[in-house]
């Protein structure tokens, strides 16, 4: 039951083709060109080609049993072989034609479901697996073996691909191709990749995706565990739909898919010929690294193209501290200037790239190196290959090489090749590959956060919230006026400007007269998304009779130019106080892939022209709020010294960032959102002016709406966390497992006796893998839970105080199986606290995640003489049965229902 359950698809140790008859007149274009793949490298199990007929007795076809079944048959015939597959027990099974249209595909995934297949295709062209020397595919001759996995939406791509790769000796550990209506989806392939043992980096070429949870979930497992790059086509600007928000005006469903793969830690790139240098430099698992690249190089015109792009792509040039530049520059030639770049002359030897290439790799300042050739009178492109390569075992940090032009540097890229530095041709490329390895550490920074839905902030008032979001909703409208999103702010808490309405211009005079002037007056109509664009705010109105004319000609003015408009009368708010307040945008978008997404920028009237956005996807903690801050351009306004400020009170903008979370978790109704300006001083965030878009249709959150369908993210769910009694004295907490458990639960394993660690992992491990340890701790929430039992040890000091430390003693999972109404579990429990009640508590609670989440039954392997664990389960009523797969396991199983 540890294989995974795609295993029989691509790991298959028997495979059955139905690709018509011999005759290559009487077959498919893809037939033939499967047929030439399979018998070009037939593998060490030939596969049995069976007639597209299928005639035969039963117990004839039986003899043909086998985990994969190919067909490659005209669209007329493929249901019929997809039966006979299902029939002789095939356990997947691949489809490679053309031209099935959707209602024939959603009958074949019904049969497919119906006989127990897991089904790659129609409209694919199949997959690779080169170390097995299997070519189940029309994509083209097989791939050279390697580490690296492809999977593509796009069949011409695919071959396009494949056929770079084989011309610059890139090869593969699998390469699927998906089609548009494929039932084994990317987020399977992901799945299984992420716990492919031959498999280090993963590339995707994405088109679209169906279910961004789903997706979301299985690319966020797979990059924790190894690199993703993605490259995604149809890229398109923002702003082409009419929008109800400047958030939404701003923002492009590219931006949003941007944010999505960052908030997922892989890294995304633009080109295809990008997309493998980068997948080659994230495989080297460089250490983590910042964005200070140093640039060694032999001449300054290729050095000031690499310090351009640095610039460019949002880097930083490395500048060497003045300790390391007093020490290096006697040993560098006459000429060398250390300004800026590490500019070594013309003059350079080997041994002087190598010798300022160690001192850049031991500056704290410095985050990774690029080495930067031009061929120049009387130096070896090659001995200076050679020298930088020996550079390089002295440092874990990552370095780059630039070897410019071509005939003569030839020889030179081979040892850097066999060296392992990643080269380039440009130093445009260079740099770029180095961005990307410095944007894949900083996303998996944000892979790790797991958000609660509700922040440790004080509580917001929820019901006022939802019943002033149903009172809208219930008149039919689709937009808040100011008054109203102001009070959706206020019932989370976010500051707002006093903001009364006036129905008639007298009432204007007297309302600005009471709050004291300075006032502003804003236009207030269900029907007018920006009410600067009817001239429909007035600032700095400083009398009464100001107040009320003002009121007069507002009215008049948006009557005549929006004749439709419904105005329900004219806000009255007092104005800030003259301070160096900066405005900023906070936001909501929502995507129709993504879902919704939380927006960061400049504010103002500018917004629109200026088109500073920075994203997140929801939920946010106090880590990712500010992330979200500092990649906007305006965040440089925030700090001291901007026009003479004061730095401007970043926690309070954290938590208005964290209060509209809140807000976005708990309605799925909202669907665009403006504060706009949010005014930001040294004092606090208080927003003037705001807009709350709904989407009519959208359920609010119940209080068993723990699944949260309306986000990408499902958020951690801290309403497992509790309190438990020992038997015998003491308590844990058992709270759901988090990435930044994984040391701890290192830790349990190590401790083990041996005994009981084979007990759990039927191997003689001493310790977790890196890859399998990540996968238990970044978990899918969706499809699997494990509770830990945290339990906190004193100790004495020789002051009289304590050192309090934590350790996990306990651990149960479990993991929803395919068939989406079961799940398989596991039970550890430390060795010295056996025999505490903690094993039969986590195992209920665990039972009662599995019964929350719908399942049916749970199920689970134990090993025929773990007797204790066999008692414990016929204890807590599960029925212990042999398993003929494996005779010595049990499998254990209780049904979940009643």
């Amino acid at each position: 039951m540890d294989k995974h359950f795609l295993t029989p698809l691509f790991l298959p140790r028997s495979v059955v083709v139905f690709a018509g008859s011999d005759d290559p007149a009487g077959q498919t274009r893809q037939a033939r060109a499967l047929r030439a793949a399979l018998q070009a490298a037939p593998g060490a199990n030939p596969p049995q080609f069976l007639h597209g007929d299928t005639t035969g007795t039963l117990g004839e076809l039986a003899r043909s049993r086998a985990d994969l079944a190919i067909i490659a048959l005209p669209p007329e015939q493929i249901a019929a072989a997809l039966e006979v597959a299902g029939r002789i027990a095939c356990r997947s099974a691949l489809i490679v034609s053309e031209g099935v249209e959707p209602e024939q595909a959603t009958l074949l995934k019904r049969i497919a479901r119906r006989e127990g297949m897991h089904l790659l295709g129609p409209n694919c062209l199949g997959f690779q697996r080169p170390h097995l020397k299997l070519n189940a595919s029309a994509a083209g001759p097989l791939a050279a073996e390697g580490s690296l996995a492809l999977v593509s939406q796009s069949g011409a791509l695919t071959s396009a691909m494949l056929d770079w790769a084989q011309q610059n000796h890139v090869g593969f550990s699998q390469v699927v191709s998906l089609g548009p209506s494929a039932a084994v989806d990317l987020a399977q392939v992901l799945d299984f990749l992420a716990s492919d043992a031959r498999t280090q980096s993963i590339v995707v070429y994405l088109e679209g995706i169906s279910s961004a949870r789903r997706f979301m979930s299985a690319l966020r497992s797979a990059a924790h565990a190894k690199p993703v790059v993605v490259l995604k086509a149809g890229r398109r600007s923002a702003g082409n739909e009419a929008a109800l928000t400047h958030c939404r005006a701003i923002v492009g469903s590219d931006d949003v898919f941007d944010a999505a793969l960052r908030r997922a830690g892989a890294v995304r790139v633009r080109s295809f010929v990008e997309l493998f240098s980068a997948a080659k430099c994230l495989a080297a698992r460089y250490r983590p690294v910042g964005k200070r690249l140093a640039i060694v190089t032999n001449g300054g015109g290729p050095g000031v193209l690499a310090a351009d792009w640095v610039s460019e792509i949002g880097l930083q040039l490395a500048r060497l501290s003045p300790d390391t530049a007093r020490a290096l520059t006697p040993k560098l030639p006459p000429r060398a200037s250390l300004t800026e770049l590490v500019d070594l002359s013309a003059e350079a030897t080997p041994e002087h790239f190598r010798t300022a290439i160690e001192a850049a790799a031991a500056d704290p300042t410095v985050d990774g190196m690029l080495a930067v050739y031009a061929p120049q009178l009387g130096s070896d492109a090659t001995e200076v290959a050679r020298a930088v390569v020996a550079a390089r075992a002295a440092t874990a940090k990552p370095l780059l090489g630039c070897w410019m032009g071509d005939a003569s540097v030839q020889e030179a890229r081979r040892v850097l090749n066999d060296g392992g530095i990643a080269n380039f041709r440009t130093p445009e490329a260079a740099v770029g590959a180095f961005g990307n390895i410095a944007s894949f550490y900083a996303n998996q920074q944000l892979l790790l956060q797991t958000p609660p839905p509700m922040s440790s902030l004080a509580q917001p008032d929820v019901e006022a919230a939802r019943l002033l979001i149903e009172s809208v909703l219930a008149e039919r409208r689709r937009t808040l006026t100011e008054m109203e999103s102001k009070a959706l702010l206020a019932a989370f808490h976010i500051p707002v400007t006093q903001t009364v309405l006036a129905r008639s211009a007298n009432e204007a005079m007297m309302l600005a007269t009471q709050l004291g002037f300075p006032v502003a007056l804003k236009i207030d109509s269900p029907d007018i998304a920006h009410k600067s664009d009817v001239q429909g705010v007035a600032l700095n109105i400083q009398s009464g009779a100001a107040a009320r004319d003002t009121f007069n000609e507002m009215v008049a003015r948006v009557k005549r130019l929006l004749p439709q408009a419904r105005i329900n009368g004219v806000t009255v708010q007092k104005m800030a106080a003259a301070r160096r307040g900066r405005e900023v945008c906070v936001g909501l978008v929502t995507d129709e892939a993504v879902g919704p997404t939380i927006v960061f920028s400049a504010g103002g009237t500018m917004i629109e022209l200026i088109a500073d956005r920075a994203m997140e996807l929801p939920p946010l903690n106090q880590f990712l709020a500010r992330r979200l801050i500092e990649r906007a351009r305006i965040a440089e306004t925030l700090a001291g010294g901007w026009q003479g400020g004061a730095p401007a009170d970043l926690e309070a903008l954290e938590r208005v960032l964290l209060r509209v979370s809140e807000m976005v978790c708990e309605f799925p109704q909202l669907r665009e959102m403006d504060i706009n300006p949010l005014i930001v001083d040294e004092h606090g965030a208080v927003a003037v002016d705001a807009r709350i878009v709904l989407q009519p249709g959208q359920q609010a959150a119940s209080p068993r709406a723990f699944d949260y369908p309306h986000l990408a993210i499902l958020p951690y769910p801290a309403r497992f966390e509790q309190v438990w009694p020992l038997s015998g004295g003491g308590e844990v907490t058992v709270r759901p497992v988090r990435p930044d458990d994984a040391q701890m639960l290192q830790d349990l394993v190590r401790g083990l006796k041996p005994e009981s660690r084979y007990f759990r992992f039927a191997s003689a491990i001493q310790e977790l893998p890196p890859g399998l340890l990540a996968r238990l701790t970044l978990i899918d929430y969706d499809r699997e839970m494990a509770l830990v039992a945290v339990y906190t040890e004193r100790t004495a000091r020789d002051d009289g105080g304590f050192d309090e430390a934590e350790r996990i003693v306990g651990v149960s999972r479990i993991i929803t199986n395919p068939d989406q109404t079961s799940c398989e579990f596991s039970l550890l429990v430390a060795d010295d606290f056996g025999g505490k009640g903690l094993g039969s508590r986590l195992m209920e609670g665990i039972t009662d995640a599995a019964r929350e989440k719908g399942l049916s039954d749970i199920e689970g392997l134990v090993l025929t003489h773990n007797a204790d664990m066999l008692k414990l389960m016929r204890g807590l009523g599960f029925t212990v049965k042999p398993f003929p797969e494996e005779p010595d396991f049990r499998l254990v199983s209780r049904s979940l229902q009643g």
